[in-house]
């Protein structure tokens, strides 16, 4: 299962492993791929969680978290770990913190996004909502309770430092790029831009999970004002997602359609080659909380493929591209200035060379997970040794 989320976690357990750290992951209950209840996948052991969980609005979430929790106590009672580290959602945390508190284990609590906020953008969930606010009182209950906080950016630090908590108790470990997976830029395969019909065009791509919250509509619409000013633009579309039908509907219905192109979901040893195709990666999110909040893992993906980037100017990408040096931020929800940066960029072929390598060197020297990683090791030793003492009798 591919996401932001599945490759974070990845990078983090393949680092921890090669500085000779014994890892395990437990999946819970909405990790829905079918396989044995233990598996090793690239190196890493998985232990799923099994069982249904009730229809009932709350009893059902409760439910989610008293399942995984048994799953994770299991594993804590055969295995004896000296760290549990959980990840948003937060009913992660609560399954997490209801094992480690039992079994007196230090506890990490990673916040990727606030649950509250995913659900907006998703369009699960409305901000203000009875829903929202427990979810929003639940991350602060387990936060406090944790024995570290880390979050992946600085608007999600800046926003629990607003809810009272403790900024020296918080970790910010930003999202970073595998450089073994994207490092190398790969060559133009000329033969799928054949088959995709997009020789001698200039390339616009998406490639990622088709949300809401992405703005890939503001950026079909942004289509006919583009082609109209670069006569050889077409659109790369590749993955998929709960928007996938409206959007092709859309693009079906645009005048110019046929320089849309969708592609589906495509094997992960393939997402390389439509890399090679596109010349710049668009990322239009729209303006909200949850875009304000957090950094997307696919910019800086892209930056390591050498490719040009283009986003919209929202929080979560602003800590990620400098405007004018490493990437090209237009404003939030609205296709015209989707089309005009688009535009112009593609128009500057001259810039072209010293972007991409500003925005390579951005990543190798401040996104790169090799480094990255190094931000987990004090949080552990200071929890391990602070549990230690507590075991004898010291405060």
């Amino acid at each position: 299962m591919h996401s932001g989320y599945t490759f974070r976690t990845r990078a983090i357990l393949k680092a921890q492993q090669a500085l000779g750290w014994e890892v395990k992951g437990v999946t819970g209950l909405r990790h829905t791929a079918s396989g044995p209840d233990v598996e090793t996948v690239d190196g890493l052991m998985f232990h799923r969680t099994r069982g249904t969980v009730l229809r009932l609005p709350v009893a059902r979430e409760w439910s989610e978290v008293i399942t995984f929790a048994e799953r994770i106590e299991a594993l804590v009672d055969q295995w004896k770990p000296d760290i549990l580290h959980a990840h948003s959602p937060v009913l992660d945390a609560l399954a997490g913190l209801r094992v480690a508190k039992r079994r007196n284990i230090p506890f990490v609590f990673e916040i990727r996004a606030f649950l509250g906020g995913a659900a907006v953008g998703n369009g699960t969930g409305t901000e203000g909502s009875m829903k929202y606010r427990v979810t929003k009182a639940l991350e602060s209950w387990a936060v406090r309770r944790a024995d570290a906080i880390i979050v992946i950016c600085e608007g999600l630090k800046a926003d629990l430092v607003a809810r009272g908590i403790d900024p020296a108790r918080i970790t910010v470990s930003p999202n970073g790029v595998d450089m073994d997976l994207f490092g190398t830029p790969p060559a133009h395969d000329a033969a799928l831009a054949a088959k995709l019909e997009l020789i001698g065009a200039e390339v616009i791509g998406f490639i990622g999970s088709f949300y809401d919250y992405e703005g890939l509509d503001d950026l079909i619409a942004a289509m006919p004002r583009l082609v109209a000013a670069r006569p050889r633009a077409a659109l790369l579309l590749v993955g998929g997602g709960p928007m996938e039908a409206d959007l092709r509907a859309q693009a079906a219905a645009s005048p110019v359609a046929d320089r849309i192109r969708f592609v589906g979901r495509v094997p992960h040893d393939e997402v390389e080659r439509y890399y090679s195709l596109v010349d710049i990666l668009a990322y239009p999110r729209k303006k909200m909380r949850l875009t304000d909040l957090v950094t997307p893992l696919k910019p800086l993906e892209a930056m390591a493929q050498g490719r040009l980037v283009a986003a919209s100017d929202v929080g979560g990408h602003r800590e990620l591209i400098r405007d004018g040096e490493t990437g090209t931020l237009f404003a939030p929800d609205d296709p015209a200035a989707i089309a005009d940066a688009l535009g112009g960029l593609l128009a500057a072929h001259d810039i072209w060379g010293a972007r991409r390598t500003a925005a390579r060197k951005f990543v190798e020297e401040e996104r790169n997970w090799s480094s990255n990683i190094s931000r987990y090791e004090p949080v552990y030793h200071r929890i391990a040794t602070y549990s230690g003492s507590k075991e004898q009798g010291a405060v």
